[in-house]
């Protein structure tokens, strides 16, 4: 038993690894997002740290994966999917993808009075469809409002905030992918905004 136990957390570090590399983040990206320093990060992934729940925990949500992902837990039977919403500064945050890499979904969910537009950069591309309410969107020099059934996508290299425009809460469904990676729309649609940002 001890024997499997060990089997299972030696193949930890590599599956870490693997999960970086296909998301294209340096140690360093997922330090800051983590809290984990570069060198425990590098020491997990080499097989010389035992991973802790304190460690997959963060790490499993910086890669947004279940954790029985991290550890090669094998499948339950359990068709469904459980998602553990992610809330931050006013915004609600639930994943509806479950795989490492290429473009992610999200749902997210702004509350009415988010603290003030505090505009962020980033590299990857993000499309947004806007569910219900009114979606307000600071990206670069630009300040648009979206309605429900409105989108936008852009280069979030580009500086860039969102909120909820008035006293009720924004739904918005969100892609977001690599640098290079954009939504492919099949049907052309007469009320979808398009914010091409220039590459820097």
């Amino acid at each position: 038993m001890e024997g499997d136990l060990e089997g299972v957390l030696a193949a930890v570090g590599p599956r870490l690894r693997e999960l970086r590399q296909r998301r294209r983040t340096t140690l360093t990206d997922l330090s800051t997002a983590t809290g984990i320093s570069v060198s425990t990060l590098s020491r997990l992934e080499s097989g010389q740290r035992r991973p802790t729940l304190e460690l997959l925990l963060p790490l499993a949500r910086a890669h947004g994966v279940q954790i029985d992902e991290l550890v090669g837990a094998p499948p339950t039977g359990d068709p469904r999917v459980h998602m553990r919403p992610i809330r931050r500064n006013g915004m609600t945050m639930v994943p509806l993808t479950r795989r490492a890499g290429g473009v992610q979904a999200y749902k997210l969910i702004f509350g009415s009075g988010r603290s003030k537009p505090e505009p962020k950069t980033h590299e990857g591309y993000e499309w947004m469809y806007v569910l219900n309410g009114r979606l307000r969107v600071l990206l670069g020099d630009q300040d648009l409002v979206l309605e429900p059934g409105e989108a936008a996508e852009f280069d979030t290299r580009v500086p860039h905030w969102f909120g909820a425009l008035g006293d009720e809460p924004v739904e918005v469904l969100s892609l977001f992918g690599p640098q290079g990676e954009r939504a492919h729309l099949r049907v052309g649609t007469t009320r979808t905004r398009r914010a091409d940002a220039a590459s820097s």
